[in-house]
């Protein structure tokens, strides 16, 4: 059967959008991961931009010369609002510290370390991590230089969703508190910010949530999160897909 996470569109706002979505993926991942996103968000009307980039090949600072301008301007004058996972939520705050449109609609961050991560402080040491992570990964860290933790509060609507399910007990093991199987979720916290949930998905597959996308979809309308939408509902707001089979949809989303 194809399928796609479309969500129950009769809870939210009118389809018709001018706004254009970016969508910025995380560490060690591809822009394919949010091939569901984008499809929910083109079909509520927004314009999408879903870039990729080489996350582990450059330090934070490069990737953001590298892949934000060119994305904001694929926006042209339209509101452009951020949909992030994990690392990508860092190289967006790090990029509206000095250019910030005009135009700057609502970030949503998913699993993003917004206080550095304690994984990457335990696993830092070794080699194996730096070929894996590349520079960016080594930047994530939760002392006093790493470079979420020099970023100051955000001033502009950002909402934050972590999630508490695991898929790595022995990661888990090295994290405090309640965690995603990468990033805890008080280290998703971030001062300044609009919204905050925790919702019951992985680091790795967040996006891919029915639960997540309602919440997120709902953010990028209203600024907040609705805590009251429920898995069922935004299940039953599942559409067929005419360009994918079966798990190929998901099989994509994973890489």
């Amino acid at each position: 059967m194809r399928i796609l996470f479309a969500l129950f569109f009769a809870t939210l706002a009118s389809a018709a959008r001018a706004d254009c979505v970016v969508l910025l993926h995380g560490l060690a991942r591809t822009e394919a991961s949010f091939a569901i996103m984008e499809e929910v968000l083109e079909q509520r009307g927004y314009d999408v931009v879903r870039p990729g980039y080489p996350s582990t090949r450059a330090p934070i600072q490069q990737l953001v010369d590298q892949i934000l301008p060119p994305s904001v301007a694929a926006c042209g004058d339209q509101t452009v609002h951020f949909v992030t996972h994990s690392m990508g939520g860092i190289l967006v705050r790090y990029w509206l510290l000095r250019d910030r449109p005009a135009n700057l609609g609502h970030v949503v961050m998913l699993g993003t370390p917004n206080q550095g991560s304690q994984l990457v402080d335990q696993l830092d040491d070794l080699e194996v991590f730096g070929w894996l992570h590349g520079p960016a990964g080594q930047q994530l860290g939760t002392g006093p230089t790493s470079l979420p933790r020099r970023l100051p509060p955000v001033d502009y609507p950002v909402g934050v969703i972590a999630g508490n399910q695991s898929l790595n007990p022995v990661f888990s093991g090295m994290i405090e508190g309640e965690d995603d199987g990468k990033v805890a979720v008080s280290e998703t916290k971030v001062d300044g910010m609009s919204g905050h949930m925790v919702l019951p998905v992985t680091h790795t597959f967040m996006m891919n949530s029915p639960r997540v996308i309602a919440e997120t979809l709902f953010f990028l309308e209203t600024g907040r999160f609705d805590p009251d939408i429920t898995w069922m509902e935004a299940v039953f707001g599942t559409i067929l897909r005419e360009d994918c089979e079966g798990s190929a949809c998901l099989e994509e989303a994973s890489r």
